[in-house]
Protein backbone atom coordinates (compact mmCIF):
# COMPACT_ATOMS: atom_id res chain seq x y z
CA UNK A 1 0.00 0.00 0.00
CA UNK A 2 1.56 3.43 -1.06
CA UNK A 3 0.14 7.13 -1.68
CA UNK A 4 -0.96 7.38 -5.09
CA UNK A 5 -0.35 11.15 -5.69
CA UNK A 6 1.00 14.63 -4.46
CA UNK A 7 3.52 15.75 -2.38
CA UNK A 8 4.54 11.77 -0.82
CA UNK A 9 3.84 10.07 -4.10
CA UNK A 10 5.25 6.50 -4.15
CA UNK A 11 5.38 6.34 0.04
CA UNK A 12 4.82 3.00 1.23
CA UNK A 13 2.38 2.68 4.23
CA UNK A 14 1.90 0.49 6.78
CA UNK A 15 -1.56 -1.16 7.41
CA UNK A 16 -2.27 -2.96 11.14
CA UNK A 17 -1.69 -6.09 11.38
CA UNK A 18 -4.26 -9.28 11.88
CA UNK A 19 -7.67 -8.50 9.98
CA UNK A 20 -9.46 -6.28 12.38
CA UNK A 21 -9.21 -3.65 9.25
CA UNK A 22 -8.92 -3.27 5.54
CA UNK A 23 -7.28 -0.80 4.19
CA UNK A 24 -8.86 1.02 0.34
CA UNK A 25 -6.53 -0.51 -2.02
CA UNK A 26 -4.92 1.72 -4.41
CA UNK A 27 -6.91 1.48 -7.29
CA UNK A 28 -9.84 2.55 -5.06
CA UNK A 29 -8.16 5.16 -3.19
CA UNK A 30 -7.16 6.29 -7.13
CA UNK A 31 -10.76 6.10 -8.48
CA UNK A 32 -11.92 8.53 -5.48
CA UNK A 33 -9.51 11.25 -5.67
CA UNK A 34 -10.01 11.02 -10.20
CA UNK A 35 -14.10 11.60 -9.51
CA UNK A 36 -13.41 14.16 -6.64
CA UNK A 37 -10.78 16.06 -8.67
CA UNK A 38 -12.72 16.55 -11.79
CA UNK A 39 -16.33 16.04 -10.57
CA UNK A 40 -18.73 19.59 -11.95
CA UNK A 41 -19.89 19.42 -8.23
CA UNK A 42 -16.93 18.70 -6.43
CA UNK A 43 -12.68 19.87 -8.15
CA UNK A 44 -9.83 20.64 -6.72
CA UNK A 45 -10.95 22.82 -4.02
CA UNK A 46 -13.29 19.60 -2.10
CA UNK A 47 -9.23 18.50 -1.55
CA UNK A 48 -6.92 21.25 -1.41
CA UNK A 49 -7.10 23.28 1.82
CA UNK A 50 -9.86 21.18 3.01
CA UNK A 51 -10.53 20.38 6.94
CA UNK A 52 -10.79 16.24 6.18
CA UNK A 53 -12.15 13.87 8.51
CA UNK A 54 -11.51 9.82 7.73
CA UNK A 55 -13.66 8.32 10.07
CA UNK A 56 -12.97 4.24 10.63
CA UNK A 57 -9.39 5.01 9.42
CA UNK A 58 -8.04 2.33 9.65
CA UNK A 59 -4.48 2.69 8.08
CA UNK A 60 -5.56 6.37 7.69
CA UNK A 61 -4.94 5.83 4.07
CA UNK A 62 -7.70 7.54 2.39
CA UNK A 63 -6.81 10.42 5.26
CA UNK A 64 -3.00 10.35 4.06
CA UNK A 65 -4.07 11.14 0.56
CA UNK A 66 -5.78 13.70 0.99
CA UNK A 67 -2.94 16.02 3.00
CA UNK A 68 -0.78 14.59 0.18
CA UNK A 69 -2.92 16.42 -2.68
CA UNK A 70 -3.11 19.48 -0.92
CA UNK A 71 -5.62 19.07 2.54
CA UNK A 72 -5.18 21.30 5.47
CA UNK A 73 -5.98 18.76 7.75
CA UNK A 74 -7.12 15.49 8.57
CA UNK A 75 -8.68 14.03 11.41
CA UNK A 76 -8.27 10.34 11.96
CA UNK A 77 -11.40 8.42 13.97
CA UNK A 78 -10.44 4.45 15.10
CA UNK A 79 -10.87 2.73 17.93
CA UNK A 80 -8.70 -0.29 17.41
CA UNK A 81 -5.29 0.23 18.68
CA UNK A 82 -3.01 -1.59 16.20
CA UNK A 83 -5.41 0.32 13.47
CA UNK A 84 -4.61 4.12 15.44
CA UNK A 85 -0.60 2.93 15.83
CA UNK A 86 -0.22 2.36 12.25
CA UNK A 87 -2.22 6.23 11.72
CA UNK A 88 0.70 7.49 14.18
CA UNK A 89 3.43 5.68 11.91
CA UNK A 90 2.11 6.82 8.84
CA UNK A 91 2.25 10.55 10.09
CA UNK A 92 5.29 10.11 11.36
CA UNK A 93 6.85 8.70 7.65
CA UNK A 94 5.15 11.29 5.63
CA UNK A 95 6.36 13.86 8.69
CA UNK A 96 2.55 15.30 8.85
CA UNK A 97 1.90 15.28 12.30
CA UNK A 98 1.09 18.78 12.87
CA UNK A 99 -2.11 18.43 10.18
CA UNK A 100 -3.30 15.36 11.44
CA UNK A 101 -4.93 14.57 14.74
CA UNK A 102 -5.83 11.18 15.60
CA UNK A 103 -8.28 10.62 18.00
CA UNK A 104 -9.96 7.02 19.30
CA UNK A 105 -13.33 6.91 19.01
CA UNK A 106 -16.25 5.81 17.30
CA UNK A 107 -17.71 7.20 14.61
CA UNK A 108 -21.32 5.93 14.86
CA UNK A 109 -21.29 7.22 18.61
CA UNK A 110 -18.39 10.58 17.89
CA UNK A 111 -17.24 13.51 20.48
CA UNK A 112 -18.11 16.79 18.99
CA UNK A 113 -15.99 18.33 16.31
CA UNK A 114 -13.88 20.76 16.48
CA UNK A 115 -15.08 22.27 13.12
CA UNK A 116 -17.02 21.09 10.64
CA UNK A 117 -15.51 19.15 7.50
CA UNK A 118 -15.42 19.89 4.16
CA UNK A 119 -14.51 16.24 2.76
CA UNK A 120 -15.15 13.26 5.10
CA UNK A 121 -14.44 9.97 4.57
CA UNK A 122 -16.03 6.23 5.83
CA UNK A 123 -14.79 3.51 5.81
CA UNK A 124 -16.15 0.91 7.81
CA UNK A 125 -16.03 -3.05 8.14
CA UNK A 126 -18.19 -4.22 5.04
CA UNK A 127 -22.08 -5.68 6.07
CA UNK A 128 -22.79 -4.15 9.05
CA UNK A 129 -24.62 -1.29 7.97
CA UNK A 130 -22.32 1.15 9.80
CA UNK A 131 -22.29 3.79 7.00
CA UNK A 132 -25.63 4.21 7.91
CA UNK A 133 -25.28 4.34 12.19
CA UNK A 134 -22.38 6.89 11.47
CA UNK A 135 -23.68 9.44 8.89
CA UNK A 136 -26.21 10.93 10.90
CA UNK A 137 -24.40 10.59 13.99
CA UNK A 138 -21.51 12.80 12.62
CA UNK A 139 -23.76 14.99 11.44
CA UNK A 140 -25.24 15.60 14.63
CA UNK A 141 -21.89 16.20 16.46
CA UNK A 142 -20.94 19.32 13.92
CA UNK A 143 -18.32 17.02 11.53
CA UNK A 144 -20.09 16.93 8.40
CA UNK A 145 -20.31 20.70 6.95
CA UNK A 146 -22.74 22.27 5.26
CA UNK A 147 -21.51 21.14 1.51
CA UNK A 148 -19.57 18.96 2.56
CA UNK A 149 -18.76 15.78 0.38
CA UNK A 150 -18.93 12.39 1.50
CA UNK A 151 -17.28 9.19 0.56
CA UNK A 152 -18.61 5.98 1.94
CA UNK A 153 -17.20 2.55 0.87
CA UNK A 154 -19.41 -0.53 1.32
CA UNK A 155 -19.23 -4.16 0.00
CA UNK A 156 -19.89 -4.59 -3.28
CA UNK A 157 -23.78 -6.22 -2.52
CA UNK A 158 -24.73 -4.17 0.60
CA UNK A 159 -27.71 -2.26 0.89
CA UNK A 160 -27.45 1.60 1.74
CA UNK A 161 -30.63 3.70 2.22
CA UNK A 162 -29.65 7.37 1.48
CA UNK A 163 -30.35 9.31 4.18
CA UNK A 164 -32.69 11.93 4.00
CA UNK A 165 -30.90 15.49 3.27
CA UNK A 166 -28.72 13.56 1.39
CA UNK A 167 -28.21 12.50 -2.50
CA UNK A 168 -25.80 10.38 -4.37
CA UNK A 169 -23.71 12.27 -6.47
CA UNK A 170 -21.59 9.32 -7.70
CA UNK A 171 -21.40 5.73 -7.05
CA UNK A 172 -18.99 3.24 -8.55
CA UNK A 173 -18.52 -0.62 -7.62
CA UNK A 174 -14.38 -1.38 -7.67
CA UNK A 175 -13.94 -4.93 -6.98
CA UNK A 176 -15.17 -6.24 -3.92
CA UNK A 177 -16.15 -2.57 -2.85
CA UNK A 178 -18.99 -0.04 -3.32
CA UNK A 179 -17.88 3.67 -3.30
CA UNK A 180 -21.07 6.18 -2.79
CA UNK A 181 -19.89 10.12 -3.13
CA UNK A 182 -22.83 12.18 -1.34
CA UNK A 183 -23.26 15.22 -0.52
CA UNK A 184 -26.38 17.42 1.21
CA UNK A 185 -29.47 18.07 -1.02
CA UNK A 186 -28.84 21.32 -2.26
CA UNK A 187 -25.37 22.23 -1.79
CA UNK A 188 -23.62 23.46 -3.77
CA UNK A 189 -25.98 23.94 -6.83
CA UNK A 190 -25.39 25.91 -10.06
Amino acid sequence: MRVIAGAWRGKRLVAPPGTATRPTADRARQTVFDVLWHARWAGRGVIEGARVLDAFAGSGAMGLEALSRGAAEVTFLETDPAALAAIRANLRACRAEPRGRVVRADATAPPPAPAPCGLVFLDPPYGKGLVAAALPALDRMGWIGREAVVVAELGAGEPFVCPDGFIIEDERVIGAARVLVLRRRGSMDR
